[in-house]
């Protein structure tokens, strides 16, 4: 383990990861990953920044369901043969490895998952962790940070578009629902309110 950083310091020994996915349904038992994406930050001990980003088209996992109207609200073809997808499996080692990487440069613990109804994404993680058999699983296994809860607290909105209105962040309506778009303009958002938060005297106290 690597020594501790701001990171470490500012979060509790957690790694905050924000994340997104676009999948075939809302049961994490059952439902399709389709998209995957994930962005690491950095903290200066001032500054919450954006770092690097990992994204995969997912292959629906053989047994598992994809919603028509999923689709629908998505715009994604699962098996069109320009997607350049990868296996469920892969795309979440690949996940994993990325993560587990970020937490020994950082000093940290282990990764706390940031989404938007963060509830969802961390559920759909840990199951496909489970019928994927990975046994190293860098999240917490049940905190997460939601977004979602952040913006209604700091700018008076839950929904996403609204939420990045009011953080003077630019949102692209036509590229939402895109796992690579909105874990970005997600982690924007985490970032505006931390920062926002920082420049209040929230932190240290």
């Amino acid at each position: 383990m690597s020594e501790p950083t701001a990171m470490a310091g500012r979060f509790r020994g957690f790694l905050p990861v924000v994340v997104d996915l676009e999948t075939g349904g809302f049961d994490a038992q059952g439902d399709a990953i389709l998209e995957l994406a994930a962005v690491l930050l950095d903290f200066d001990g001032a500054l919450l920044t954006r770092h690097h980003t990992l994204h995969h088209h997912v292959e629906p996992m053989p047994g598992t369901r994809v919603d028509p109207a999923s689709l629908s609200f998505t715009g994604i073809d699962p098996y069109h043969p320009l997607r350049c997808a990868i296996a469920e499996e892969e795309a979440m080692r690949n996940l994993f490895r990325e993560v587990r990487n970020a937490i020994k440069k950082h000093g940290c613990n282990r990764a706390i998952l940031v989404a938007h109804n963060a509830a969802f994404d961390h559920q759909f993680i840990h199951s496909a962790a489970d019928r994927n058999g990975l046994k190293r699983n860098p999240f917490h296994p049940f905190s997460f940070i939601d977004t979602a809860s952040l913006a209604a607290v700091a700018y008076g909105h839950t929904v996403l578009a609204q939420a990045c209105q009011r953080a003077g962040i630019e949102f692209d309506s036509k590229s939402a629902h895109s796992a690579l778009y909105d874990a970005e303009v997600t982690a924007e958002l985490f970032c505006a309110i931390v920062n926002r938060w920082q420049r209040l005297g929230g932190w240290p106290p």
